[in-house]
This record gives C-alpha cells, structure tokens and sequence, in this order.
C-alpha cells in the first residue's frame, strides 16, 4: 500500500473576484515544471447564462517551487477561448493537459459542445503555445480524437506523457448514456491512443482498467507516471448513478503495468481516500501526478468535483 500524506487545500477559485470568467471550480490540476515555479492548469466557469447554462474554461496559476501554497500568479485570461460557431469546443475547453517537447508547450483538451437528447459531447483538441505556455493556439477548429465506431461518443480526460519517444494519450471513452431519474447520466472507460507526432494517433481499442464496483463503473482522469521499471496508473471512478454525494462519489484508483497496453488493478493499495471531514470529505477525483526535486506529489480534487479548488498530498516512501 502506498502512503500519501494530504498536506491541504491549495487553490479556492472563490478567492479570485477580479475575473467574471473565473467565478467556480478549479477542476483537472495538471502541471508545467519551470525553474521557480509550478504552473497549475486548471478548469472553471463562469457563472451560468439566463437560462442555467454553463461553458467552461481553462486557466493557469504559478505556485513558489519551494513553498507549494505560496500563489505567485494567476492568469488574467483563458488559456483558449471557446471555440467558433459549430465547433466541437464551442462550449468549453475542459479538462486539459500539457506537456512541454521541443521548445513549446503542447496541451491536449477535451472540448465539449451542448447537445439536445443528452447534457453534451466531448472529443479532444490540441493547441500549441509559443509563449511559455500562458497561451495557446489552436492546430485546427477540429479535435485530433474524437467518435468512431467503437468509441461513439464522449472522448474525453486527456492526460498525455511521452515514454519510449513516443506520445501517450490516456483518456476516457463513452460506453453508454443511462437515465437516471429521467437524467442522462455518461458512463465512460479509460482508454490509450499512441502518436509519432502528437498529431496521428492509433487507438489501442480496448478499455484498460477492469470495472470493479459495477458492470457500469465510470472511469476518468487516467494519469500515468513511470517509477522503478513500473508504469503506474492513479485514476477516479464512480457509480452510474447517484453520485453526486459521499456514498456513490468518485473515488481514487490505482493500477500497474509494464506494457502500458496490460494492467492490472489494485485499489487496495492506492493510499489515499476520503477525508473524515471538511473540503475534500465526500469525494476524491482526478488526481494528478509530479515529481519535483525528488518528491512525488498528486493534486486532487474533492467534494463536488473541484467546485471549492484542489488540494495536494506527498507520497510517503516510493512508487513500486
């Protein structure tokens, strides 16, 4: 079993007032390793239209190197704005990743338009940035992955790293929309693409984390890190239904491999769970994985998804 210590909340996106676009929500942490900073990406909304609607954006913040809860800089804009009319970001750009090769900084989005029988669909973008990674711009108006035949809808939860010189990109694949109360409810797999280019991507075609819970188990926010000749995998699941409180909520996984390809689960030793009480005590979700300076770190979300910011924990001891 691996040992996290949490060490608190990092980020309230309620203590920002100066930025109408930034209003809620601090969801999907992921990071950019500079000098004398941690750049933090993250995802928020506004708040809703006249008619209850949200869109969503991606944002960033700089955290001090050596004092984790120490917030130097917020950007005073979005990452990317929504994208044009009939695009398949038209709505949001949520959940994002990013990876820094060859001098620029390349993040990996899910972009997501409303639809009329269910809440919206989601495929992936990719943008490219020149200037350090505070803003990006667009490879094209459309995503780089999205539906097909055996993945028809919800393409989702980029996380992408590169190993053995090439791009891996895990994310989440719709398997079947349910009514739950008369509410659609997605239910979605953990999935793997590989690229040369970050730009071609082959499909593996096969969901790489066994269910546990349930037959309709959904999973999301797949972050691979590669420690001591082992491929680790941290990721949330849920129930299909009811899950928006502590008894159905997301919870953090963990599964290994030495392929990338084959792995095998084991939430038992994940080492990390709900809290007994306060801002993270109902849930747990999308957790994220770095090392710095030696020390491995995951940023987390917790109650309501993220809606009250994202906390850290340090591992105890080392990835096996």
């Amino acid at each position: 079993m691996f040992s996290w210590q949490k060490l608190g909340k990092v980020f309230d996106p309620r203590s920002i007032t100066s930025n109408a676009w930034l209003n809620e929500y601090a969801q999907a942490p992921c990071t950019l390793i500079e000098k004398n900073y941690v750049r933090v990406y993250f995802s928020c909304r506004p708040k809703p239209d006249n008619y209850g609607r949200y869109v969503s954006y991606s944002s960033w913040l700089d955290l001090d190197r050596k004092d984790l809860f120490k917030i130097r800089q917020v950007s005073e804009k979005p990452i990317l704005s929504l994208g044009d009319l009939g695009t398949f970001d038209e709505f949001g750009v949520y959940p994002v990743s990013v990876i820094k090769d060859s001098g620029q900084v390349h993040a990996f989005y899910g972009g997501w338009t409303r639809c009329e029988s269910v809440p919206f669909n989601v495929a992936i973008g990719y943008a490219i940035s020149d200037d350090n990674g505070k803003t990006f711009k667009r490879t094209g108006t459309g995503p780089v992955l999205s539906y097909s035949p055996d993945e028809p809808f919800v393409i989702s939860g980029p996380k992408i790293r590169k190993f053995n010189n090439f791009w891996q990109l895990f994310y989440i694949a719709g398997r079947k929309w349910k009514l739950v109360n008369g509410r659609p409810e997605p239910v979605y797999k953990i999935r793997m693409a590989i690229s040369s280019d970050g730009i071609i991507w082959r499909k593996i075609n096969k969901d790489l984390i066994e269910s546990r819970i349930e037959e309709d188990e959904a999973q999301a926010s797949p972050d691979v890190f590669y420690s001591n000749g082992i491929y680790h995998m941290f990721f949330c699941y849920r129930y299909s239904a009811n899950y928006r409180g502590k008894e159905n909520g997301y919870r953090i996984g963990y599964a290994s491999s030495s392929n990338l390809i084959d792995w095998s689960r084991n939430d038992d030793k994940v080492g990390i769970d709900v809290s007994k009480d306060g801002w993270d005590s109902e849930m747990i979700s999308y957790p994220h994985i770095f090392e710095l300076d030696g020390t491995i770190y995951m940023t987390y979300l917790g109650n309501s998804v993220g809606r009250y910011g994202f906390g850290l924990a340090v591992l105890k001891g080392d990835l096996f």
